[in-house]
């Protein structure tokens, strides 16, 4: 079963201590984000019964939050995570597009991982930046007015990175 440091427990309890003492599981999103933050980017079934022990609620409790919003894994992703707005603007500006490129670049679909397991693409809904559409998210950045050429150069950068990182 996975298990916090005491730097990573640390944090679990400032997150924790933000809500009153019987309303712990009010820090279930943050705590979710610690979570995949600190077991390789997604949440497995042991992670979420360990958050759901840590807080003191039911693991079910757990499972509906996690399942719920797409900001949280629940399989193995790559190093590098390409979520594509696909909703309105974007696919009026193109995002179908966008993804099916990045399909065919990558040799995969929406929700898998390349066999390097350097690229995850993920189709999500609305990031609000409708007025840079097609784009997406790449960690904590945005990639805007995405065009196949830009595509190209994201995916060297990330190549590039990860050689220089490993």
């Amino acid at each position: 079963m996975p298990a916090f440091s005491q730097e990573q427990l640390t944090e679990f309890n400032r997150l924790v201590s933000h809500y009153p003492a019987d309303k712990q599981k009010s820090a279930l999103l943050p705590v979710l984000h610690l979570a995949q933050d600190s077991f390789g980017g997604w949440l497995s079934a042991e992670t979420m019964d360990y958050v759901a022990e840590l807080l003191q609620i039911n693991p079910i409790e757990v499972y509906e939050v996690a399942t719920f919003y797409s900001m949280y894994n629940l399989k193995p992703v790559g190093k590098y995570m390409f979520e594509v707005c696909h909703t309105g603007p974007c696919m009026i500006s193109g995002s179908d597009d966008i993804i099916t490129y990045i399909q065919e670049k990558l040799s995969i679909k929406p929700g898998e991982t390349t066999a390097d397991g350097l690229f995850t693409l993920k189709t999500v809904e609305c990031l609000g930046a409708c007025g840079y559409a097609p784009m997406m998210q790449m960690g904590k950045t945005y990639r805007e007015h995405l065009t196949k050429e830009k595509v190209d150069a994201i995916i060297v950068e990330c190549s590039n990175n990860a050689a220089v990182n490993n």
